[in-house]
């Protein structure tokens, strides 16, 4: 194993000659949550995503035609060095976007001119569960059996509550080292349940540094035989579900007087429900209840400092009357491309 593990933290940079670099591959599987990943030998350092070259892929073994299309990069913390991440779109040997590259359309809002004055910033809290790999059950649990009931877990300290936090540090610090904007982490309400954050972003790199960062954490978890599960409800019953909640905020939002135009902003959330709903992540119905910090998902509602609102405004904000709200809709298993472009259509460029 020692032998392995040289290789594994072998450093190319320092160990050869030539300027040859590894680019990791990733881009969005068939199902839109499954994550992949291959890996190519380029000449030399690169920290220009125009500069690489598009790669072809098997659609077949991933459920869609094929093709990549670069679009950021990141630092690798696994292989280190020179060597990168790259997040990919994916698009059909015609040009294409496959069904699955939303990437495409939300750029396409982001890049409108009245979208880019506003600079929206996004500070996305992706919540997950960690699973045991043979059962499916959460980690620390008891085989079959249930924990002590919720209470002592949110930022819990301890052996007896907090499951799994070495996988968790490793992915805040992963993250800190590729590039990603990660403001910070937590254990959350449910036992086995993580949150870590990523923000403020501005525009299409929020949902480049959110899936980059779901797919560290899928890496380190695989090191280690954890499950990491994005399902909005993954135990029935009397436990919180998992979210991905969504700060937002235009320039407008941020200046003076910017609370006046919040309210405007959620008074079109309003109307637009059921379309944000819909869009927000699969099962998530199971998760909007009403219960555990939820609004009803056929109900919106807005308030200050409220956990149970669909859109909630922070006190500072009110007090300040200017600054950020938070849309607490979105499933954990949501795309960030699709939730973040729409947010921004919806409150800058849709006129009712």
């Amino acid at each position: 194993m020692s032998l392995l593990s040289d290789l594994l933290n072998l450093n190319l940079s320092e160990e050869t000659n030539d300027n040859k670099i590894i680019a990791e591959y990733i881009w969005i599987g068939g199902s839109g949550m499954d994550i992949r990943s291959k890996a190519r030998t380029l000449p030399g350092p690169v920290s220009d995503p125009s500069k690489l070259p598009n790669w072809n892929y098997d659609g077949s073994s991933t459920g869609q035609a094929r093709g990549d299309d670069s679009e950021a990069i990141f630092k690798d913390p696994f292989r280190r060095g020179n060597n990168i991440l790259v997040m990919c779109d994916a698009y059909t040997p015609a040009g294409e976007p496959i069904p699955t590259n939303k990437r495409h359309s939300a750029a396409k809002i982001f890049s409108h001119p009245d979208v880019v004055v506003e600079e929206p910033w996004y500070g996305i809290e992706q919540e997950y569960t960690l699973l045991q790999k043979d059962t499916k059950w959460p980690v620390g649990w008891p085989t079959g059996g249930y924990p002590g009931a919720q209470g002592p877990y949110y930022c819990g300290v301890g052996a007896d509550k907090a499951y799994g936090r070495d996988i968790v540090d490793a992915h805040y610090k992963a993250c800190l080292y590729a590039g990603i904007d990660i403001s910070g982490i937590n254990g959350e309400v449910m036992p086995g349940q993580w949150e870590f954050q990523v923000g403020p972003t501005v525009g299409i790199s929020s949902g480049d540094q959110i899936w980059v960062a779901r797919y560290l954490l899928e890496r380190i978890a695989e090191v280690v035989g954890v499950v990491v599960s994005f399902d909005p409800k993954p135990i029935p019953g009397d436990w919180n579900g998992a979210g991905a909640h969504t700060n937002y905020s235009t320039k407008s939002m941020r200046d003076d007087g910017g609370y006046e135009i919040i309210k405007k902003a959620i008074e079109k959330l309003k109307l637009k429900h059921k379309e944000h709903i819909a869009a927000y992540g699969e099962g998530n119905e199971r998760r909007l209840t009403g219960k555990h910090e939820t609004a009803d998902i056929n109900t919106f509602s807005w308030g200050v400092a409220n956990r149970g609102a669909s859109v909630r405004v922070g006190r500072d904000t009110e007090q300040n009357g200017k600054g950020y709200f938070e849309d607490r809709r979105p499933a954990s298993n949501m795309d960030p491309y699709i939730v973040t472009s729409m947010i921004a259509e919806t409150t800058i460029l849709w006129k009712p």
